[in-house]
């Protein structure tokens, strides 16, 4: 996650998680109005980020679009690069279904000029501002919590905010949590079986997800 367009302040946390992805289709979810930003997998809370005023300018000052592609990161995303993409598996296929979308349109007659981070007006965003912070899926209940804590205890191996080396003060929006803090290195990093590898299973092989999120 980065602010306005700059990679200078990256947001990044890295997971594995307790499917195979490319096996069947799961369900991915970004709230994201002007307080907050939450994540989902299959109803599972991941992560959440609350907007601080220390943040300024990095959310949300502009109109927003989405857009997915597929582009090859392992120069820096796995373990520092450590493992490249083997090419003799591609070509690689990404495909996406029952895409919904639920916010507020900016008028097309606003200019495009991605040098004004401010000033943007909206058209009638509020009582659609206010639908979605009323909507079930803008707060986390305390089971999605900790459904939340238990994923990221199990499932993160990286979070900037815990990345000493590189922000020596942490960013405003990070909550450090002492639980979590004690499990990574000073590069943000585990300390113990940190990669972007899943673990070998055993063959004791589970059908359902370690994680719950029933409502």
């Amino acid at each position: 996650m980065y602010g306005n367009g700059s990679t200078n302040r990256g947001r990044e946390e890295r997971y594995r998680l307790w499917f195979d992805p490319s096996k069947e289709f799961h369900r991915y979810s970004i709230l994201w109005n002007p307080t907050k930003i939450i994540f989902w997998v299959d109803d599972v809370p991941i992560r959440e980020i609350i907007r601080k005023e220390e943040m300024k300018g990095d959310y949300p000052q502009k109109p927003m679009s989405l857009y997915a592609t597929i582009w090859d990161a392992s120069s820096w995303a796995t373990s520092g690069g450590k493992f490249g993409v083997d090419y003799a598996f591609s070509p690689f296929v990404s495909e996406f279904k029952d895409v919904a979308l639920d916010g507020c349109n900016v008028s097309d007659s606003f200019p495009n000029n991605n040098n004004n981070t401010v000033g943007y007006n909206y058209i009638n965003c509020s009582a659609s501002d206010q639908d979605l912070l009323a909507s079930d899926y803008s707060t986390i209940s305390p089971k999605q919590a900790a459904a939340m804590r238990r994923f990221r205890e199990r499932y993160m191996y990286y979070s900037y905010c815990y990345d000493i080396v590189r922000y020596a003060v942490p960013p405003p929006e990070c909550v450090i949590v002492t639980a979590e803090k004690d499990r990574f290195k000073d590069t943000g990093r585990l300390k113990f079986g940190g990669s972007h590898r899943a673990r070998k299973r055993r063959k004791r092989n589970r059908s359902t997800p370690v994680v719950s999120a029933d409502q």
